[in-house]
């Protein structure tokens, strides 16, 4: 049964809906990648891919724009894949459970998708629609956006022929993009050994959840809290008042995600539980104060357990502490030259304890200016080499600096102005986007960025604004058009 039958524009709504019950975690699009080969067949379409498996669909000219330069519209498949911890769902195998609620279309208890889900759909619905007059269109979807930008750094220079890239893979109605952060990530390890749990201890499971989470470049400058650092500075605090031994340490997913969850496992003298109460009891507090308006839905709880057998090694548990509480975490700098956009960042995405006595803490630090970027990175591995783990870089990801002569931009705003009585804003966005990689293969694109509303990007607050979606549609025909 369709949830969304009846929306408009109906075959964006539909081939959403579609897309939606594929299931495509970054890394393993083999099924949305048979579904895009699928569709090109059924309706006649040439398609193409790579080595890596980015898939360019493409459609010919309708005769009166026979003349016009090829325009690309580009999207990426895969989908981060986050969950509430109550919630029983494979994102390898079930569909996305689909919901309305007003003006907004979101998920039960898992990411939507429509990230970059919609933006798919919109290409798809250009590529049959036999109504609209068009120039020569090639569809991109590239693979491994969300967790590595494989497709995007991976893509074939031979792929593509058009002169105009439209990147259907921004979040906010209304908003033209035209430039982006760099990005890199940065992985540290803890080496560990194990030894005998402490007799005479009393054992603690430290649970934080029902945090908002998000983008951890659209939503760094939002005041989220991060589960990791909470669970860190509370860690700290007892380790201050009493001999702690940790066992465990679990928090956060994905590196381009605001970690929302944590669960720590951890020991003290059964002499010193009523410091450890009354240290917590204090911090609930504090951390109410601070964070009650914007985390409404916060959960932090601290029960009892069994003893446990075994605990890692007090100087690694320490230094790992200590590291958690020091690492930067949010906006390090706002832009100078454009307002209201974060500058440089970094967040602590994720802690987690891996086979062969190994923790990873990885991070993520975001720039638009190349310097920061590796200032930051700089410093957040410095941090953990002083703290004992090894400490790599990826190659990370380049940004995308604004071309305000672009005459796609002009085309784009006046679009924007004819259609709805009113000037679209002009930015640059402090997420990553696959448009500078796009530039190292294919130096005299001409691109934007644009897309319909959404909100709570990489995490199950997903949603999508219905209203936007049309008006996101009409936009994109008439740019084509208008080019």
């Amino acid at each position: 049964m369709s949830v969304l039958k009846g929306l408009e524009p109906q075959l964006v709504w539909q081939y959403f809906e579609e897309i939606t019950r594929v299931p495509r975690p970054s890394k393993h699009e083999e099924k949305i990648c048979e579904y895009l080969i699928n569709f090109a067949k059924i309706h006649s379409l040439e398609y193409k891919s790579d080595e890596v498996g980015n898939i360019v669909i493409l459609k010919p000219a309708t005769t009166s724009m026979s003349s016009n330069p090829t325009v690309i519209l580009q999207s990426h498949m895969d989908m981060v894949c986050e969950k509430n911890s109550d919630v029983e769902f494979d994102f390898m195998n079930d569909p996305i459970k689909v919901k309305l609620l007003d003006d907004w279309v979101s998920a039960d208890g898992t990411t939507l998708g429509a990230d970059c889900g919609i933006g798919m759909a919109a290409a798809l619905a250009l590529l049959v629609d036999t109504t609209v007059e068009h120039p020569a269109i090639e569809a991109l979807f590239t693979i491994d956006e969300e967790s590595g930008l494989t497709g995007a750094i991976e893509l074939s220079p031979n792929l593509l022929t058009g002169k105009y890239l439209i990147n259907l893979d921004s979040e906010d109605e209304g908003e033209l993009f035209i430039g982006c952060a760099g990005g890199v990530d940065t992985l540290a390890t803890f080496n560990y050994e194990t030894v005998s749990a402490p007799a005479e201890y009393q054992y603690y499971n430290l649970t934080i959840s029902g945090l908002k989470g998000g983008h951890s470049g659209d939503d760094i400058n939002k005041g989220y809290a991060n589960s990791n650092k909470m669970a860190a500075h509370l860690l700290w605090r007892v380790m201050g008042a009493s001999n702690l031994v940790l066992s465990h340490f679990d928090g956060g997913n994905l590196r381009n995600a605001i970690p929302r969850e944590v669960a720590v496992t951890f020991g003290i003298p059964q002499n010193d539980c009523n410091k450890v109460d009354k240290i917590f009891n204090e911090y609930v507090v504090e951390i109410a104060e601070e964070y009650g308006t914007v985390e409404q839905n916060m959960k932090i709880k601290l029960t009892t357990i069994p003893s446990q057998t075994s605990v890692i090694s007090s100087e690694v548990s320490t230094n790992l502490i200590s590291a958690l509480v020091a690492v930067d975490n949010g906006v390090i700098a706002m832009s100078s030259s454009i307002s209201e956009l974060v500058e440089t960042s970094t967040n602590l995405a994720s802690v987690k304890f891996v086979d062969d006595n190994k923790i990873i803490v990885a991070t993520s630090q975001r720039s638009s200016l190349n310097g920061a970027k590796k200032c930051a990175a700089s410093s957040v591995k410095s941090l953990f080499l002083l703290a004992g783990a090894e400490v790599i870089h990826t190659d990370g990801y380049p940004g995308w600096s604004p071309n305000t002569n672009s005459r796609l931009l002009e085309v784009s705003k006046e679009s924007y102005k004819n259609l709805f009585g009113v000037e679209a804003k002009v930015k640059a966005i402090h997420a990553g986007l696959e448009c500078g990689l796009f530039l190292e293969k294919y130096p005299d694109l001409d691109m934007i960025s644009f897309g319909p509303t959404l909100r709570g990007v990489h995490s199950p607050d997903e949603k999508l604004q219905i209203s936007t979606v049309d008006k996101f549609w009409k936009l994109l025909i008439a740019i084509i058009q208008a080019l």
